[in-house]
Formats: C-alpha cells, structure tokens, sequence
C-alpha cells in the first residue's frame, strides 16, 4: 500500500503529514494509516507535540464521496479518528492551507488548535451534496464559534475565508509565506499548554431565547422539503441538538440524520450532479502527451452585451484582452459597461479598488482588427447572422497567428461551415457562452469535425482558469442546450394557444423546481433574439411545414414586444417585475383560431410540466444517441448550470430515470394520441423506449 500518511520528528514536535493527491480526501486507506501514526506518535516519549498537515496544494479537501455509497462508512469510521485525536496527551495543532471543507474541516475541528495560510479557505458544504455533516461537524463547530454562526455556516455550505475563520475563534492564527515553518514554531510555543479546555467535545452550549428566534426567521426563508430543502433542515435540528443533548448521544444523532440524508432522492441527485461537473472536464479517447497550446492573450471581435461579458471573464483571471468592434458607440457602451461592472464590485466591497482597475486595465478596446494578430485565441462574438460570420471568419483565418486559435460564440449555427471558411479548420471550434458571460458559469465548447485534438484540450483547460464548467458538444442546430431547448418552447407555445396564461406556465415550472419558467425566460434574453433563432432555423430547412411552430414568438416580436427591455413581452414590465398582461390572451386567441387549436380551461399543472418537459428530455436522448453528447451527466451538467435546472432534481436525464424512462414514454405516446403526431414532435427515441441511455 503506498505511504500516504507519514510522521517526522523536528525537536520535541512531530509533523504528521498526509499525502493523498490531489485533494487529501478522508478516504478509508488514509484513516487507516493516520489511526496508526497518531498511536505511534502517542507512545514516542520524546515527542511533546504534533503538528497535523497536509501536502500538496490543500489541506484535506473534503470526503471521498465514493464511501456514500457503502451501507456503512468503510472503519475505521472518521469518529474514530477524531476521538483519538481529542483525547492525545499531546497538543495537537492542524496547519491548513488551500480548501479545508467537510471531512477536512471536522478533522480539524479534532484538534486542539488550528492555525491557517492567509489564503485558506473553510467550510461545511454537505447541504450542497444533500447531506449534513456527519462526523461532528454540527457539533464541534457550534461549541467553538457559537450556535448562530455554526447555524448560518452549515445550513448554506458557504466557505470563510482565514481573516473571517480568525474572526469568529474558529482558527488560533493566520500567517502569510513558509505556513509549516510558521506552524512548527507556533506548535513549540503551546508545548506543555492545559490542552483540556481545548477539547470541544467537552464544552457545553446553551441555547437562548434569541438562537431559537433566529432558527425561526431561518426555517421561514428555506426551499420547501420538496424542493431541496431536506438537507437544510436536518443540519439545523443537528446543529440544535448540541445545544440540548449530551455530546455522544447528539454525535449518534448527527449520524443517523446524515445516514437518512444520503439516502433521499435529493442527496442522490445532488452527488450526481457533482460528479457530472468532473466527469464532464474529461475527453475521451485524447492522444497521450498532447501539448497544450498557450493562451497568453485573447481576442474577442463584437463588443456588444456578449463580447463584453466575455472579455470581463478572461480579464477575472488575469488575462489581457483585446476587444474589437467595428462600431465606436458599441465600443464606448462596452467600456461604460466595464468601468460600471467593477467599479460596482468595488464599491460593494467585492474585490478592491485596486483590483478593479487592474481587471479594467486589461481590457484594450480597438476599433482595427489588426490588433488581434498578437492573440493566442480569437472569439467572435456578433449577433446570430450566419453570413456575416462566415465573412469574420474568412477574415480572422487570414489575420490570425499560425498556431491561434478561432472560436465562435454561436449559441446554434454550424461551427463546421464556420471552419472550413477559416481556412485552418484544425484552429477552430464553438465556444458558446452564456448570457451574462462573467456570470453564468457554462461554456459549452463544440468540436468540429476538423477541431484538432489538442485545441479542444487547450480551450477544456482555459476554461477552469476562467471558473467556467465546460461541456463538450458535437455540431449540431443549438448544440446541447438550445436544441434540447426548442422542444420546451414549442410546447409553451401551444400551450399558450390552448388557453394558458404565461404566469400559469411559468408558475408550474418553477414550482417543480425550474429557476425561471419559459415566458420569463425569453422575456429576460430577447423575444427578438429568440425569433431570430426561429427565422434562422427557416433558413436552414430545419423546422417541419407547421405554420403554427413558434408563430407566438414572432407575433410579439412583430408587435414590438421585445421583452423586458422593451417593457413588454409575454409580460408588461413594472421595472423588472412582470405583470399578466391581458391583452395579449386576444392575440393567442386570435393565433389559435387561424392555426386550428382549440382552446381549453382545463389544462393542469401536471400537464403543463409534462408537456414541457418531456420532449426535452426525448431530444437528450437522440443528442446521445447521435453522439453530440459524450454522456448522459454531460446533459445535465449543461441543463444545471445553464438554464437553471434544479441540482436537487439532477438534470434532466437523470430526473427522467427518476421518474421512470418507461413513464415518460407513455406519458409522450399519450399526448400523440391527444393531439396528433403529424410533425414527429412526440416520436420516441430508440434509447428513451428501451432505458438504454448510455453515459
């Protein structure tokens, strides 16, 4: 077994070290070998202290997760573990440096005293993976900072940074530069110290009339059980239990809710969609020794609301950036924007004033696209007309450096026509960000059939330095998302037809957990933007000869409702709050009598969320089964953290096996038979009929 805990000695103190790359996770080979090293440690007469460290570039980052699935966490069980360390006869001082969370942090809490690097980070985000924390974390923690702190740290999975941890007594000391030597100074001064007062476990702690007023104004702002509120809950009665039950009896407690937790649909679709997150970074089937092309500086050609989101992004991280536009008025609202966007951030105390200009200093705006010959990668991001990219990209195959490489940020078109017109289809591929860019956290990155294998490599690894969640796509019309996209859309919209109001609709969504419904959604982004979709895809031969497909879209655009840009969309706007327009239910009742729907009152919420979402989970299903999709989680990771499915339900695909694949096939063959089936909008793939998605 390889060494990943191992002990030396420095004078009277003993540096423990565990060394488990990348992230130090408390798995089981690392609890047995650290069980052993402490007992040796114990019998040492010559040692007077330890020092507790990790190697590496974190201290332990959290649990391995994979041990969730056993019956029983694999022994020795980490309450062992913190229980020998309580009880050393010998100080013991945790030095922590990068992430100390979950499993790290409660093994930190063990300890007798707790020193940090200036840049470390804390926290208990087990709610977030639909659990509580499970070895003493709702019990040590509150007994150290105080019950309404520990309360607020573990119901949100918030991190502290070490100023913040120092604040609250939850860390002894912070140090900058050398943090083992700090440490192992800092240890040779607690030598001999009454470590007993030390021991949480021991402290008590009572509750005030206050603390159960504050869980009360809590409890009152929590998601519904139904709606990913279970974890939270639990935590805070967990937390609650320090306070009224002796310590071991409230550490049984505290298991017995976290063993219920791990086994609600909830925590089961939240480690899904964790997992999918770093799945979804790997590309199968990669060359081995691939060399990476280096990103120093990028290009973005269009400055418009896009552009300059995503110029804010690569500048986030410290990269220069060159922002082109044809257009000097587009140019200086871009630079409004930027000054605007970080000067606010500062003013809110997000990042310093400093750090604003720095961030705003890299952009360089220019109205010559010569300017982007230097850049190591050029994006493209004007509005969705195909020939004029067509044109950009003839143009940047000619200025662009050998070796650079050219991206588009089309939320749809054909990224392959895009790279033959390069002329270097080997340099390009999609990057296809998310409005607003600095923002959402997606990217999806499309793979022509051309994109050499070390451009896609290079763009997957780019887009952690930019905290994106990247997702391979293969080319097709909206790539993953959009494509799944339209299926939902387009029932809106007859539903709408059929007499739905767009706060009905929206409201059955979001009450089954959807962050915003459809209407409210379209209405955000642009009804123009998405009728121009709808026209592209005309152009293109994609939609079938159905008068009726989207026709509501492009009444209100033609009506001059944009959306709540303009005021109006399938909303009246009141600044930003959307009000029920009745005045639009003549205009669908107009659409529906010249397209032949009927128009009913007795359609359901049920109906309303089936109908929506079912064709789009059918069109994830087919983007597997063409290959545009590496895995099934790939889909939910889009659907997550771009439009704003809820974790707790997994995404999509996932949710669709929770509901039973074989139910959502009926339920589609249903509304064939209701409604007819003459557009194939209800046909079911092969893999969704037979449950054989792969992944």
């Amino acid at each position: 077994m390889a060494e990943l805990v191992s002990s030396t000695r420095r004078g009277q103190v003993v540096i423990v070290t565990i060394d488990s790359p990348p992230l130090n996770l408390s798995s089981q080979a690392v609890r047995v070998q650290l069980q052993s090293v402490i007992a040796s440690v114990q019998d040492d007469d010559e040692a007077a202290a330890i020092l507790l460290r990790c190697a590496g570039r974190t201290f332990m980052a959290g649990a391995d997760i994979t041990e969730f699935d056993h019956e029983e966490i694999p022994a020795p069980d980490p309450n062992e573990i913190h229980a020998l360390l309580e009880a050393s006869a010998k100080p013991i001082v945790a030095a922590m440096h990068g992430t100390c969370l979950g499993a790290g942090l409660e093994l930190a809490l063990s300890c007798h005293f707790r020193v940090a690097s200036s840049s470390a980070e804390f926290g208990l985000p087990e709610v977030r993976l639909g659990v509580i924390p499970g070895a003493g974390g709702t019990q040590r923690l509150p007994r150290l900072i105080g019950f309404q702190p520990a309360v607020q740290m573990i119901s949100t999975g918030n991190r502290i940074s070490a100023q913040e941890a120092l604040g609250c007594g939850l860390i002894d000391a912070v140090f900058d530069g050398d943090l083992c030597a700090h440490a192992l100074e800092y240890t040779r001064t607690i030598i001999g110290s009454d470590i007993a007062s030390r021991v949480l476990s021991r402290r008590a702690l009572k509750l005030t009339q206050d603390d159960e007023a504050f869980v009360g104004r809590l409890e009152a702002s929590l998601p519904e059980i139904e709606k990913g509120g279970i974890a939270i809950r639990e935590a805070i009665e967990a937390v609650g239990e320090a306070g009224t039950l002796p310590f071991e009896q409230a550490l049984s407690a505290e298991r017995r809710r976290f063993m219920y937790c791990r086994d609600t649909q909830e925590s089961k679709a939240l480690r899904h969609a964790f997992f999918a997150v770093r799945t979804a970074a790997i590309i199968p089937n990669l060359p081995a020794g691939l060399q990476l092309r280096s990103i120093k500086m990028v290009g973005i050609m269009g400055a418009g609301t896009m552009g300059t989101g995503i110029a804010m992004s690569f500048a986030n991280a410290g990269i220069p950036v060159i922002l082109q536009d044809i257009d000097d008025g587009t140019l200086a609202r871009a630079r409004d924007v930027i000054h605007a966007t970080y000067g606010a951030a500062a003013t809110k105390m997000r990042m310093s004033a400093a750090e604003a200009k720095a961030r705003t200093d890299l952009i360089r705006c220019t109205l010559d696209d010569t300017d982007l010959v230097p850049c190591d990668l050029i994006i493209e991001a004007i509005f969705e007309d195909f020939e004029m990219k067509k044109t950009i990209f003839r143009r940047l195959g000619h200025i662009a450096k050998p070796g650079a490489i050219i991206a588009s940020n089309t939320s749809s078109l054909d990224v392959n026509i895009l790279a033959h017109c390069s002329g270097r289809p080997k340099d390009v591929l999609g990057m296809h960000f998310f409005s607003p860019a600095h923002i959402m956290r997606l990217l999806e990155v499309v793979r022509c059939d051309t994109t050499a294998p070390e451009v896609l490599a290079t763009i997957m690894q780019l887009a952690r330095r930019i905290n994106k969640v990247a997702v391979v796509s293969g080319v097709c019309f909206g790539f993953i998302g959009n494509r799944m996209l339209e299926g939902y859309l387009r029932e809106t919209e007859f539903l709408l037809l059929e007499g739905a109001t767009p706060g009905f609709i929206d409201q059955s969504l979001e009450a089954h957990g959807l962050a915003m419904g459809p209407c409210r959604m379209i209405d955000m982004a642009g009804i123009d933007v998405a009728a121009n979709v709808v026209l592209e895809q005309k152009k293109a031969g994609r939609i079938a000869e159905d008068d009726s497909y989207r026709c509501v879209v492009q009444a209100l655009h033609e009506l001059g409702r944009h959306g709540q840009k303009t005021g109006k969309g399938y909303y009246r706007y009141e600044g930003r709050i959307p009000r029920e327009d009745e005045t639009l239910q003549d205009t669908f009742r107009d659409l529906a009598r010249k397209h032949g729907i009927r128009q009913r009152n007795d359609i359901s919420r049920q109906e309303v969320i089936e109908r929506c979402l079912y064709p789009l989970m059918a069109e994830g299903y087919r983007i597997l089964e063409e290959g545009i999709a590496y895995r099934s989680s790939d889909i939910d990771v889009v659907w997550i953290h771009g439009y704003g499915f809820p974790a707790y339900l997994g995404g999509p695909m996932f949710h669709a096996r929770t509901i039973g694949e074989h139910n959502v096939a009926a339920s589609m063959k249903r509304f064939a038979q209701r409604y007819g089936n003459a557009q194939g909008y209800w046909d079911i793939p092969h893999s969704l009929s037979t449950g054989r998605a792969a992944d």
